[in-house]
C-alpha cells in the first residue's frame, strides 16, 4: 500500500484531527503531545504558528505513533517544505491545484478547504482524496449528507464548529473525520497542557464507537 493511503486509513480509523495553533514551535509541540496523550492520533500543526515547520520536524521525529501534518498551507512551496520537514498530510483553508500537484508528486494526502460543490468537484478532479469542509460552522452537520447526495464518492472532513455536543452528529452524517481546533486546545493559552489532554480524552471517548 502506498504511504498516502496508509495515512488516510489511519486518519479515518481515529476520526479526530487536532488543529494546533501555538504561540511558537515549543508551545505547538506541548499542545500536540497533550492531544496525543489524550488519544488523538492525527495532529495538524497550523503554519500560522511561528516556526511551525520546526514543530512539525520535531514532532515527526519523536511521535512515531501519531500522524503529524501541516495546516494553513497556502502555496506549493510551503507544502514541499512541510513534506520535507516530515508532514504526513497537508491541509489548506482553500483549494490550490498547484498544492495538489506537489502533494501528488510526493504521494502525500492533500485536504483542501472547500465550501461549494464547484470547489469540491475541482478538488476531486485534481486528485484530492479528502475535502475539508471549512468553515463547518457556516453550513451545519446536515451539509455532509446533502453533499453526498450528488457526490456519493466524496470524503469530507468538517473543521470549524465541531465540538463535544455535535461531534457524533457530524460522524453520523458520514464524515471521513473531523477537525477540532480551539475547543480542544482551550487551556493552552495559559500553559495548562493537562487541560488540553483532558479535552482530548473527552473527544476520544466520545468518538470511540466510530474508531476502527
Amino acid at each position: 500500500m502506498l504511504k498516502k493511503y496508509d495515512v488516510l486509513k489511519k486518519m479515518n480509523q481515529n476520526r479526530l484531527v487536532a488543529v494546533v495553533r501555538g504561540r511558537d514551535a515549543e508551545d505547538a509541540c506541548h499542545i500536540s503531545e497533550a492531544c496525543i496523550r489524550g488519544g488523538i492520533r492525527s495532529i495538524e500543526v497550523a503554519l500560522t504558528t511561528p516556526s511551525g515547520l520546526d514543530a512539525i520536524r520535531k514532532l515527526a521525529g519523536k511521535e512515531r505513533d501519531a500522524l503529524i501534518g501541516a495546516g494553513t498551507v497556502l502555496d506549493a512551496d510551503t507544502a514541499r517544505l512541510s513534506i520535507l520537514a516530515g508532514a504526513s498530510f497537508i491541509v489548506g483553508p482553500s483549494f490550490s491545484r498547484e498544492i495538489s500537484e506537489q502533494c501528488n508528486l510526493y504521494s502525500v494526502p492533500y485536504l483542501p478547504g472547500c465550501l461549494t460543490v464547484t470547489e469540491m468537484v475541482e478538488a476531486l478532479k485534481a486528485g484530492a482524496d479528502v475535502v475539508k469542509v471549512f468553515p463547518g460552522s457556516t453550513v451545519g452537520t446536515g451539509f455532509i449528507e446533502s453533499i453526498k447526495g450528488p457526490l456519493p464518492n466524496i470524503q469530507l472532513m468538517p473543521t470549524g464548529g465541531v465540538n463535544l455536543q455535535n461531534v457524533t452528529e457530524w460522524l453520523d452524517q458520514g464524515s471521513f473525520a473531523v477537525g477540532v481546533g480551539s475547543v480542544l486546545t482551550k487551556g493552552a493559552e495559559e500553559g495548562n497542557y493537562t487541560r488540553v489532554e483532558e479535552n482530548a480524552e473527552q473527544f476520544a471517548q466520545k468518538v470511540s464507537a466510530y474508531a476502527r
